[in-house]
């Protein structure tokens, strides 16, 4: 019986999902909606239809990139709110080297990009790393308040010095088509991208599970000062998280200009960065799982959009099921959170806090 109890505890996002969209059914009954048949219009347009499933692949790339900035530096016991700023910052950078390196043949020109991207998602995170493992200041006050820097910032480059002359939004030119990710599914914008982000999953995973890093990682998360006994650096962990972290925002939004949009737009992110951290939760900080669950959060998106033109369902309806979803999946990670990786990290972020301290009082001293 203890062992039926933990398998139904251990999907209770599952659980959760369902009585979400039990709950969202009274509102599609509201609008005048049969729920099965919304339901069924939603699911079937966002897996079994080929174009609604490279919809959903399109979404899935930068959720899943996302939510992995997120996982990583919560297995240190770090917050990383500010996945939205570096997906912006990764693809500010990764559009300059698009536009203004001209020459360059196009197999290395993407590789070029791609790099720049992830730089550019890294070292916007380092900027709360180094807060963080030198000064001890909250790494998700400084994540969040950085993320509306970042929009800003592109929002004043692409209607300044990137805009498209005569464009009637702030955007910036047009990349080159010899730059356009290759399509995983013909005629379709189902782009490469999102393969890459599965390896980067997989890899991550298999890191955890087996490499030194993983094992190191986790250690500064459980007991820093034990970490710093055995000789690893407390510090040295924190930064070089987050900066893997930004890289992997920074590459959500290069493959949103490389893949997706072609050009970088003004306020071009759908919350990404922060459906990232939902991602990441409902797959209870798994690399391996954060796959399916950026898929179906992905699926959901674009399943609704099918939803809305097929059956008349107003967006704000669709929206609101969305938010069920998002909702009811974070109360469910509340119960019993002390024995659940989420708890172990809450626990991880104030052993981690605690230690800091008393290395800056060590060094006052």
């Amino acid at each position: 019986m203890e062992r039926v109890y933990r398998v139904l505890f251990h999907l209770r996002s599952v659980w959760a999902i369902i009585a979400a969209l039990a709950v969202g059914s009274i509102l599609i009954l509201a609008a005048g909606s049969n729920p099965i048949e919304a339901y069924y219009t939603l699911f079937q347009g966002a897996f079994f239809d080929y174009w609604g499933f490279a919809s959903t692949l399109v979404k899935m790339c930068p959720l899943l990139l996302a939510g992995l900035a997120v996982v990583l530096p919560l297995r240190a016991g770090l917050f990383n709110i500010g996945a939205e700023g570096q997906i912006y910052i990764g693809a500010l950078f990764a559009t300059v080297v698009a536009l203004y390196l001209p020459g360059v043949p196009g197999p290395l020109h993407i590789i070029m990009c791609t790099l720049a991207g992830a730089l550019g998602g890294a070292l916007w995170a380092l900027i709360p790393a180094l807060l963080k493992a030198y000064q001890g200041i909250n790494e998700i006050i400084v994540t969040l308040l950085l993320n509306f820097v970042a929009l800003h910032f592109v929002s004043f480059m692409v209607s300044g010095p990137m805009m498209e002359p005569g464009a009637p939004y702030p955007y910036s030119p047009e990349i080159p088509d010899t730059l356009f990710l290759p399509h995983v599914l013909p005629r379709t914008d189902a782009h490469f991208g999102v393969l890459v982000g599965v390896v980067i999953a997989i890899a991550m995973y298999a890191v955890f599970k087996r490499g030194v890093f993983g094992f190191t990682l986790a250690t500064v998360g459980r007991n820093p000062d034990a970490a710093r006994y055995a000789g690893m650096s407390v510090r040295r962990h924190i930064i070089v998280s987050f900066l893997i972290a930004g890289a992997c925002a920074g590459l959500a939004g290069t493959f949103e200009v490389l893949g997706h949009r072609y050009r970088l737009f003004h306020a071009f992110s759908q919350g990404y960065g922060y459906d990232g951290i939902v991602v990441a939760f409902l797959a209870g900080l798994s690399p391996l799982f954060a796959i399916f669950s950026a898929l179906f959060i992905g699926g959901l998106r674009s399943g609704a959009n099918m939803m809305q033109r097929a059956m008349g369902i107003e967006t704000t309806v669709v929206e609101a099921i969305q938010g069920l979803v998002i909702l009811f999946v974070a109360v469910s990670l509340a119960f019993r959170y002390k024995v659940t990786e989420i708890g172990k990290a809450i626990a991880r972020r104030g052993e981690l806090e605690q230690a800091l301290e008393d290395k800056t009082s060590d060094g006052k001293e």
